[in-house]
């Protein structure tokens, strides 16, 4: 039977299908997954979609920034697309949303460029034991065979990427194709189904000798095949079709599919492909470890909050049911009442009274529900049936209201931004009390603060993070910190004697109480202490004094003006005049940084380091990334601020870092100067 005409209800063991389907495109930044969604819909018929969120940069292409979700209708069976965005900067959505599908499209092209970014993308597939297609795109544009092309994706997959399909030429296009399962012929028709035609000549050749390699990589995992090639016998058709089936749903290999979305050419073979080969949702719940019961359980994996409509949750059902109006609870501990059963494109005229095995769907006002928890409408929390861990942040900027009456507004905004989208980072700075948020790259962070603006009404100033600089001491010296008050009744009367002296570096600070005979007495012990950490926390140079002990050695006190207050008065000013005697040095704070990059980038990166007084302690071959290597070095945090920036411009925005403190360092001469001149004329 041909295997574009098999029943619309059955996979290619005759088993029921097990609900509505739900598809990830994925691919590089600009690979066309936008444009194949809007093909699958012209196909379909359909246009039910979220709506779009796209970015620009100035002068640059637009891209999406979010996910989008759309359901269509194809032969009798539902499908939802999830179109992620194609940036590393804002994968989040992508990672979020991949343990929700049965399958994942690959959406991408023949660009040397792009292979790093194709590579990451696939690894999270690999890693997640999620089905893939790929979907060589803009095929009408290709510059070389596609046997070449496949040679140089074929290190971005750990599996084999099997090709589907060959390519009809007609002088130097690319008029159709022949599908290498099927045995058959097609010629592209703009906007309209592939027409199907004999196989001949030259077609037929090529056909036999692509049929035998794509087999010959099936074979790879089935013993009978290989014994029939081995003995030139020529496999049943559906028994080719049960080993592509199989090896796809078990992650032995990547089927390759050609296509161009913006022509719509290849889009129904691709359909029928899903149709057929792609799993189910018992499936994908068999992946999760969900177990199977009466109530409903679904995982979310995407929060959005409406200008006007409230909170959504975008959620798979993994199994049973949820009703409008159910009560749920979390496996993070939230509890809620699901108020509208939506669509997944969230659209009101798409409102049903209940979401099914299978369906995405958008669910209305679960204020406790965040994204990656498990709902069930059961009586006890359900498991977690994912970890998601948002990529370490690699770009910061501090915000503060440009209003200061909207700070509140702020925090809430901030808030329910950082609901959407996990891989935002934010810290309150107890220093200089802004808001530090931090982001995937420039273009997430600016999204972040435009949103702020346009959808949340909260209009924000921004400025480069405090640098953590510190200053310590050289030289120990001894001091006396005196304050006399006399203002009618009871004066004030403090007096102590404080020997300064410098710890080893990351000692911090200690206070030691060494007075005899009742100098100071004991009851103002506490009130020192807290005088000489006052004077601490502003040194001569302006920064927090660090690394140093305080010996409180002698001093003296009135029996009426003596207080708490005059001798923590006097303990600070002893330490003001104290820690200028002291040599006072700059310190700044020192990270480890490690930038995985491809190795073809290696040495542009040691040239970016070295250009930010960083210290390069080695490199080597990222361990299980073929093609890419591993950097490590110490490097100023003040230099490593816009660090991504330059790091993403010289690896074709696939490399990355992470940073951990190591130690404080002195900085002297020039830099210092500059450092301590700026911080003074910002204070």
């Amino acid at each position: 039977m041909a295997h574009d005409v098999r029943n619309s209800h059955s996979d290619q063991s005759g088993n029921q299908r097990s609900g509505p389907r739900c598809i990830a495109l994925v691919g590089p930044f600009q690979s066309g997954k936008t444009t194949l969604l809007e093909a699958i819909l012209a196909r379909t018929g359909s246009s039910a979609r979220s709506s779009d969120n796209h970015s620009s940069s100035p002068g640059g292409p637009r891209m999406s920034t979010s996910l989008q979700a759309a359901t269509v209708t194809f032969m009798g069976d539902s499908y939802t697309f999830l179109d992620c965005p194609g940036s590393i900067e804002f994968a989040h959505d992508m990672r979020a949303a991949l343990p929700a599908v049965d399958a994942a499209i690959v959406v991408c092209e023949a660009d040397e460029k792009k292979l790093p970014q194709l590579q990451i993308i696939l690894r999270e597939l690999e890693e997640r034991g999620i089905p893939r297609f790929l979907f060589l795109n803009k095929i009408d544009k290709a510059n070389k065979r596609v046997r070449e092309t496949l040679a140089t994706l074929q290190p971005a997959s750990r599996v084999p990427l099997v090709l589907r399909q060959i390519p009809i030429w007609n002088g130097e296009l690319i008029a159709g194709f022949v599908d290498l399962a099927l045995e058959r012929a097609f010629v592209y028709r703009e906007h309209m189904a592939s027409e199907v035609v004999e196989l001949k000549g030259d077609d037929l050749a090529r056909e036999k000798e692509a049929r035998f390699t794509m087999l010959e990589k099936l074979a790879d995992h089935d013993d009978a095949l290989m014994e029939q090639l081995l003995e030139d016998i020529a496999p049943p058709r559906d028994a080719v079709f049960d080993d592509l089936v199989r090896e796809l749903r078990e992650g032995l290999i990547c089927p390759v599919l050609l296509g161009s979305a913006t022509r719509e050419n290849g889009v129904l073979r691709l359909l029928k492909a899903l149709r057929h080969e792609a799993p189910g949702i018992a499936e994908t719940a068999k992946r999760l470890g969900a177990a199977s019961g009466k109530d409903g359980l679904a995982y979310v994996f995407k929060t959005v909050h409406l200008q006007h409509g409230g909170k959504l949750s975008l959620a798979r059902v993994i199994s049973g049911t949820v009703d409008d109006a159910a009560n749920v609870q979390s496996s993070g501990g939230g509890l809620g009442r699901v108020s509208g059963v939506l669509g997944a494109a969230g659209t009101t005229d798409s409102k049903r009274p209940k979401a099914e095995t299978g369906d995405t769907v958008a669910l209305g006002k679960l204020d406790a529900i965040k994204t990656g928890d498990t709902i069930s409408t059961g009586k006890t929390a359900p498991a977690s049936l994912v970890t998601l861990t948002p990529a370490a942040p690699v770009l910061a900027t501090a915000l503060a209201a440009a209003d200061r009456k909207d700070d509140v507004k702020l925090g809430q905004a901030l808030a329910k931004l950082n609901e959407e989208d996990p891989s935002l980072t934010l810290i309150h700075d107890t220093q200089t009390h802004d808001a530090v948020m931090w982001g995937q790259g420039e273009m997430h962070l600016r999204l972040a603060v435009e949103r702020l603006g346009e959808r949340f009404g909260v209009a924000v100033k921004q400025s480069a993070p405090a640098i953590g600089y510190r200053e310590t001491i050289r030289k120990p010296t001894s001091i006396r910190g005196r304050h006399k008050k006399q203002s009618g009744g009871h004066g004030q009367f403090g007096d102590v004697v404080l020997d300064i002296k410098p710890l080893p570096r990351g000692s911090g600070f200690q206070f030691i109480d060494k007075i005899v005979g009742g100098a100071v007495p004991r009851n103002y012990i506490g009130a020192v202490e807290e005088g000489v950490r006052d004077g601490l926390k502003h040194g001569p140079l302006g920064f927090e004094v660090v690394d140093v002990q305080v010996i409180l050695i002698d001093g003296s006190y009135h029996s009426v003006d003596s207080s708490d207050l005059a001798f923590r008065t006097a303990a600070r000013i002893g330490m003001g005049e104290g820690l200028t005697q002291c040599q006072p040095v700059l310190l700044e704070p020192i990270h480890t940084v490690e930038i995985v990059c491809p190795t073809d980038a290696t040495a542009k990166i040691n040239a970016i380091l070295s250009a930010r007084r960083g210290q390069i302690l080695g490199f080597d071959t990222r361990e299980g990334w073929q093609g890419w290597d591993s950097v490590r070095a110490l490097m100023p945090e003040s230099e490593i601020g816009d660090l991504i920036v330059e790091l993403r411009s010289a690896t074709a925005g696939a490399g990355s870092y992470t940073r951990q403190f190591d130690h404080m360092a002195e900085v002297t001469g020039r830099t210092a100067d500059q450092i301590v001149a700026a911080h003074r004329a910002a204070a």
